[in-house]
C-alpha cells in the first residue's frame, strides 16, 4: 500500500493508499461521518461509511477534534463536487496527535487574534493559498532569471551604507563601527553587475518607515536584478517581460489556490498582455489636477490615492515614467530630454494595489555620481567603494527592484499586505 498525498490522487484512482493529515472539521449523521481534512498540499474530503468499518473506526471519526493529526487508509475516489476533484473513502484511521480547544474555530475571529495566532492561522484554505502562490512567483522568478541569463548573487543584510534615506534604516553597532539592516542590496547588486554583467539579489530588506497602511511591512523580501550596458527602455521591457511571466506561472500552476481566494482568472490574463502602458510624470500629474486632485502640484510625489486613481484609468500595470529628480535617490540618472527628472519608472497594478516595482537607469559617471553624494549630505568616503565602480570601466547599467510581498497581495487579490508574508513584521507587532 503506497503513501502518498492528495495531490496524487489522480493517479490512484480506486486504490488503497495511506495519507497523513490534520481534521480541520466534520460531521455525521447516523450512517456517515463526512471529515474535513488537509495533509499540507490540499484539502479534501473523507467519508466514513458505518457499514464499511469498525464500530471502533466509526466513533473515533465521529469525535476527532479539529486539528488532531491523523493516518488514515482509504481508496481514492473520483469526485466532482470537490475542487481537488477526489476524495477518500475511509478504511482506517489512527490518531497521531489529539489537539483539544483549538483557538480558531469555524467561526469569525478579529484580525488581532488571528495574527495573535499567525503560527495556526497559516492552516486555514485561504492563508493555505496565499502562500502557495507566494512559493509560485518564487519560483518562476529563478526559472524567469536562469533563462535571461541572470546569475544570482547575495547582497549582504548588515552594511555601513544607505541606498536611499538613512532615517528610514534600523541601525545596529557593529562592534565599533556603525551599521544597518539593509534597505535594499542594491549597490552591492551593481558591484556585482559588473563582475558578472546581469545580476539578481532576492532576500529580506528592513525599512525602519513607522507606517500602518495596507501595503507597508517592517521586514519584506525584495527581488532586485542589475544589468550591464542596459539603458533604462531595456529595463523596462524586462520588468514587464518579468511579471507577465510570473502572473502566468500562477495562472498555470495555481488553479486550487486561486479557486480558493475566488480570484478572477479572466482578470489576471490581461495583466500577461504586453506591452505595458506608460505615462509620463508630468502627464500624470495633468490627469491628477484635471480629476479634482487639487492637492498635487508638479515635484510632488504621488500617494496611494493618486496611485490608485491613475492605475484606474488602464486594464494593465502601468508605468510611471522620469520622476523628479529632487524627490528620488541620489543614484538615479538625470533624464537627458528634461534635467529636471530623472531616468526611472515605477510600475503601479492595478485594482488599487499601487507600486510594485521601482527601477531606474543609475549614473554611470564618476564626478556626476560624487556630486551628487555630496548635495544629498552623504559622506564621500562612505560611497567610495560604490565610486570605484564609475572609475574601473564604468558602462551604462540599469536595475530595479520588486517588492515580493506586494506582487503576492496583488496577485492573490487579498486586502492587505499582512497576509502575503508567513510571520509578518508589522509596526506595532513582532509577535509571533
Amino acid at each position: 500500500m503506497d503513501t502518498i498525498t492528495m495531490r496524487q490522487a489522480a493517479d490512484y484512482v480506486e486504490q488503497e493508499v495511506t495519507i497523513y493529515a490534520w481534521v480541520t472539521n466534520k460531521r455525521s449523521s447516523g450512517k456517515i461521518a463526512f471529515l474535513q481534512l488537509r495533509d499540507g498540499q490540499a484539502y479534501f474530503q473523507g467519508i466514513v461509511v458505518k457499514n464499511d468499518v469498525t464500530e471502533e473506526t466509526f466513533d473515533l471519526a465521529k469525535n476527532l477534534t479539529q486539528e488532531t493529526s491523523v493516518r488514515i487508509v482509504g481508496i481514492v475516489q473520483v469526485d466532482d463536487r470537490s475542487k481537488l476533484g477526489y476524495e477518500l473513502l475511509v478504511k482506517e484511521i489512527e490518531v497521531i496527535g489529539e489537539s483539544h480547544d483549538y483557538p480558531i474555530t469555524p467561526k469569525e475571529h478579529g484580525t488581532d487574534f488571528l495574527m495573535d495566532h499567525r503560527h495556526l492561522w497559516l492552516r486555514s484554505s485561504k492563508q493555505h493559498a496565499i502562500m502557495t502562490i507566494r512559493d509560485e512567483i518564487i519560483y518562476a522568478t529563478y526559472q524567469f532569471m536562469r533563462q535571461e541569463g541572470f546569475v544570482k548573487i547575495d547582497a549582504p543584510i548588515l552594511t555601513g551604507s544607505a541606498p536611499e534615506n538613512t532615517t528610514e534604516l534600523f541601525h545596529t553597532e557593529y562592534f565599533d563601527e556603525e551599521a544597518y539592516l539593509s534597505q535594499s542590496g542594491q549597490l552591492y547588486a551593481e558591484a556585482a553587475a559588473m563582475a558578472f554583467g546581469k545580476i539578481f539579489t532576492f532576500g529580506p530588506t528592513f525599512r525602519a518607515e513607522k507606517s500602518k497602511t495596507r501595503r507597508h511591512l517592517i521586514e519584506f523580501w525584495m527581488m532586485e536584478p542589475e544589468m550591464a550596458n542596459y539603458n533604462h527602455e531595456q529595463s523596462l521591457a524586462l520588468q514587464e517581460k518579468y511579471v507577465a511571466y510570473i502572473v502566468q506561472s500562477v495562472i498555470d500552476n495555481c488553479q486550487l489556490a486561486l479557486t480558493t481566494l475566488e480570484r478572477d482568472v479572466e482578470q489576471l490574463k490581461k495583466y500577461t498582455q504586453l506591452p505595458y502602458p506608460r505615462i509620463e510624470y508630468t502627464e500624470a500629474v495633468e490627469l491628477l489636477q484635471k480629476n479634482g486632485f487639487d492637492d498635487i502640484q508638479w515635484g510632488d510625489d504621488f500617494g496611494s490615492p493618486h496611485e490608485t486613481f491613475i492605475a484606474s484609468q488602464y486594464e494593465q500595470p502601468i508605468f510611471i515614467v522620469n520622476y523628479p529628480k529632487s524627490i528620488k535617490p541620489f543614484y538615479m540618472k538625470v533624464n537627458p530630454n528634461d534635467p529636471r527628472t530623472v531616468l526611472c519608472a515605477d510600475m503601479i497594478a492595478p485594482e488599487g494595489y499601487g507600486e510594485i516595482i521601482g527601477g531606474s537607469e543609475r549614473e554611470d559617471d564618476y564626478e556626476t555620481l560624487k556630486e551628487s553624494i555630496i548635495k544629498f549630505g552623504l559622506d564621500v568616503d562612505t560611497y567610495q567603494w560604490y565610486l570605484d565602480l564609475r572609475k574601473y570601466g564604468s558602462v551604462p547599467h540599469s536595475g530595479f527592484g520588486i517588492g515580493l510581498e506586494r506582487a503576492v497581495t496583488w496577485i492573490c487579490g487579498t486586502e492587505h499586505i499582512r497576509e502575503s508574508a508567513p510571520f509578518p513584521r508589522l509596526l506595532n507587532r513582532i509577535y509571533p
